[in-house]
Order: C-alpha cells, then structure tokens, then sequence
C-alpha cells in the first residue's frame, strides 16, 4: 500500500503536466530556478567545509532548526496549496491507518520541497568532508531529519484540520504568511544588527548547544558528535533524535485515524450582512452593478488581499533598502510601484470570476460597461492609498514640491495600468484558484502562462509610463519645479487618456470574445 500511494503521487504529478503544456514549461522553469537555488546552497556548504568544526556546527544546527520550524509552520499557514492525496480522500476506503500514515509520509518526497530538502539535508556532508566520520553521520542523518520535517509537517496541519477547515482561518494564514515573504529583507537585517549590537554572536555556540538537544535541531548536531569524536553522546543524541522520530510519527497517526473517522465538519455560514453593501454605494446602472459586484471582492475574498496588504509593506521595504543606501530617494519609489501594482491588480479580473461570470453573459452587459465597472471598483481603493503614499519625500525631508511630481507618475501609472489590465482582462485569462481556495495554490495548466501573461501586462503598464518618468528624472536633475508640474499634468491627462483607450479597446474585445471568455472561465483556463 506504501507503494501503491508513491506511485499514485507520482502519477498525478505526471498528468498534471501532460494536462498542458504550460505546465509542463512553468514546471521545467520552476525547477531550473529551484536547481540554482539549491546549487548556491550546495556551493556555501562546501565553502563551510573549510571552516573549524565548532563554526561549522553552530551554523547547520542553527541554520537546521529555522528549516525545521517552516516545516511546522508554512504547511499550517498554506493549507490548500497542494491538495493531491489530502488524507481526507481515503476516508471511505478500508486502508490500515498505519500502511496510510507511512504512505502519506513517503509521499511527501515526491515533490519540489520534500526533494530539495532531502538533498540539501544530505548535502550537509560536503561541509564535514575533512572528518569522514562526520560526513557518513550527516548522511544519516540528513536523511532523517529531513524525514522529521514532513513527519512535523504533517503532524502540525493534521491537528489544525479543524482551524484549516475554516476559510476565515485559510485568509488570515494567507496574509500572516505574505507579509514576512515581502517584508524577508528588513527581517534578516534586523535580527543580524540586533545580534551584532547585543554582543550576542560569542553566544551562538551555547544557543546552537541548546538546541542540538531539541526535536529542531538534533538530527543537525550529530555530526558535530561524529567530528569530536564523542562516541558517547553521539549515541544518547541518536537515540534521542530516533525517539523525536519515532514520537511525531506516531502521534500524527493517532490525530490523522482520529481526523478520518470524525471529520471536521464545514463550520457555520457567514453572517447575514444587512443592506446592499457596496452595491448602494454606485448608481443603479450596468457599470454601477458591475462596480459594487467588483468591490465586493475586494473586500472579501482573500485572492485581491495580496493586492492591499502589500501597501503598507512596500514603504517599510524601501524604507529598509533607503537606510542601508544611505538615500532617501528609495523611499520616493514606493508610491509609484504601489500604483503600477494596483493598476496590474485587475488583470485577472475575468478569471477570478469564475462561474460567477455568467451574470455578465447572460444579462447582455456590453463589454465596456464591464470594463469600466472593475476599473471604478479598483479606484476606490487605489486612489487614496497611492494619494497618501504620493506624500512620502515629506516624512523623508523633501521639498513639497516633490510630492506633486511623485503624485504625477503614481497617478499615471496607476490610470495607464488600469486601462492595460482592463485590455489585458478581456484578451487573455488563465487557471486561478478557485473561490474559496488558498490564494497561493498553482492549478493544474498554469505554469508560465500566467507568469507570461504577467509579465507582458506589467511591462506594457511601465512602458506607458516612461513619459512621466523621463519628466521626474528631469525635474530631480535641474530642481526646476516646472517639470513637476509638467509630471502631474502629464500623469493625468496621458493616463486617463490610456485608461479611456483601454476600457474602450478592452470593451470591444469583452464583446467579440464573450462566448469563449465564458468557456475559459467555467474550464478555468
């Protein structure tokens, strides 16, 4: 049966690929940057190797227990991503909870993070290649501490089953986990300056000490043993990482019998909301419906949250960056790539819909009412976020005059972005998540499609914005305050005449092409 569910794992990844070809090409480019990833990696462990055994321990037991500690949590804040072989779905077949327990463990090798962890676990002899000893230890047990991480993995999301069941647990673990994904440089400096102005670096040897002795980083400690040629604790860390093993594995097979034989059930339905919401807040026209029905979303479902909470993360970003440079003008960039961002934010807007569309079909809304509906959606959010980021030079000491030509290549980009999605929309759709479903999970024909798309709509929207920005560059090297007027009038009236355009082009497309934007969005292609 262990078998049997290997290969059944490999088999849906296989026809994952054959399903299409996109796939099959953002796996290879997937893979190829995970291969150079874990290459570097593989590089700074032989560039360890030359380093003393004291050092080389402290920073793979350090360096083990951080991977061990996302291996319990990403999998608890993602739940959702990879559904293949949810345990869930044995529920009704007689497998023995142990057979199925082993099964779903093993599996969890086969796949991009249970590979690389493997073999960068693995790798870790190539940082203990001058003691051999030590390199066989670091073998074994690189091998099990990366069969731990899954073990953990599994057993932390099998016991949240009944949180992750719920979808408003699903939205806020999407955003608890974005926010430390954008905000990972500031973090890393962080935790480095507070370490070196502590004095703290002569006492990660002793912390590292600690935890060598804990389930995080006892499988990464036992070639430090092997190295000093201390038999004796080499033995009792052994059996007490085997007994760590041993203990996770089991209980996560008592919670996973338990989770098969009484499911957490779907939870209780939202509340009631009294009144229209946003769709009283517009006219009661096609563009009005369209645009409150838009907003909606942005309120509610966690696939647009990534769009808002990444706001107020990206001044913290390039406030970081501006203060490692020495300059204050990084922090002028951060109102301008907010606004592109947003603008970008609606080009997915089609495929988001999902069968929801088919009120947009069936009711004859012609295309450039629609159009202009996710546009006006979109703008009561954006505008005043971009407005309020457009006044950063201020909080960094700049003149006023520089906050008129940011709020001109913000505005601009956010109009001429605007009107690029809302062709880009109705021309091109691909596979999202579904409503419902975690916002971070890649379906089946994706692949590169979508980061091809992507890619193209947002280098159309920067393209369109060159004019503001040759204006900015012009006014920040001369400081003649015409040239930032010259910015926000140029912002404004090329923006909104690219919107204009694009609601325009985008609404003829919407109409020429409603039958097969149907078909793409009930297939979710």
């Amino acid at each position: 049966m262990v078998a049997e569910l290997i290969r059944l794992k490999g088999a849906l990844l296989a026809n994952g690929f054959r399903r299409s070809p996109w796939q099959l090409v953002g796996v290879i480019l997937g893979a190829l940057y995970g291969l150079f990833v874990a290459v570097m990696l593989i590089v700074g462990l032989f560039g360890l190797g030359g380093q003393d055994a004291e050092l080389i321990g402290t920073v793979l037991v350090l360096a083990g227990g951080v991977a061990t500690l996302l291996w319990a949590v990403i999998p608890v804040l993602a739940a959702g991503v990879d559904s293949t072989l949810d345990p869930a779905r044995f529920a009704p077949f007689p497998i023995p909870s142990r057979d199925l327990a082993a099964g779903l463990l093993l599996t969890g090798f086969v796949g991009v993070p249970g590979a690389v962890t493997l073999i960068l676990f693995v790798a870790q002899a190539l940082a203990w290649r001058q003691w051999a000893p030590a390199a066989a230890a670091a073998v074994v047990a690189g091998a099990l501490g990366a069969l731990y991480c899954l073990a953990l993995a599994r057993l932390t999301t099998t016991a949240a089953h009944s949180l992750t069941a719920s979808r408003r647990f699903r939205e806020v673990g999407t955003i608890l986990l974005f926010v430390p994904l954008v905000l990972l440089g500031p973090i890393i400096g962080g935790i480095e300056s507070w370490i070196s102005s502590a004095g703290l670096m002569d006492w990660l040897p002793q912390v590292a000490g600690v935890i060598g002795w804990t389930p995080l980083g006892v499988f990464a400690a036992l070639p430090a043993d092997a190295a000093a040629g201390a038999w004796a604790v080499l033995g009792l860390r052994f059996a007490a990482a085997v007994g760590y093993l041993a203990a996770t594995i089991w209980l996560w097979a008592v919670l996973l019998r338990r989770s098969l034989e009484r499911p957490a059930g779907s939870g209780k339905g939202g509340r009631a909301q009294a009144g229209l919401g946003p769709l009283g807040w517009f006219p009661a026209t096609p563009w009005g419906a369209v645009a409150g029905r838009s907003l909606t979303y942005w309120f509610k479902d966690p696939r647009y949250a990534a769009s808002i909470v990444v706001v107020p993360l990206i001044p913290i970003a390039f406030w970081y960056a501006s203060s490692q440079a020495e300059s204050p003008f990084m922090l002028y960039a951060a109102s301008p790539l907010v606004a592109v961002m947003l603008g970008f934010a609606i080009s997915a807007d089609v495929s988001y819909d999902s069968t929801a569309f088919a009120l947009h079909a069936t009711t004859g809304l012609r295309g450039v009412h629609d159009r202009l509906g996710r546009v006006l959606a979109c703008s009561v959010i954006s505008v005043p976020l971009v407005v309020l980021l457009s006044f950063i030079p201020l909080a960094a000491g700049g003149d006023p005059v520089d906050v008129l030509a940011i709020l001109g290549v913000s505005l601009g980009g956010l109009l001429s972005g605007l009107g690029v999605s809302s062709v880009a929309s109705a021309r091109w759709t691909y596979s999202v998540p579904l409503p419902g479903e975690n916002p971070f999970k890649t379906p089946p024909g994706a692949g590169a499609r979508v980061a091809v798309v992507q890619l193209a709509t947002f280098a159309v929207a920067t393209v369109a914005l060159l004019p503001e920005l040759g204006l900015l560059i012009a006014f920040f090297v001369t400081g003649n305050p015409l040239y930032a007027w010259l910015t926000l009038a140029v912002g404004l009236l090329l923006g909104g005449a690219l919107l204009a355009l694009g609601v325009r082009i985008g609404g003829r497309w919407f109409d020429a092409r409603l039958p097969e934007l149907m078909q793409a969005v009930t297939l979710n292609k």
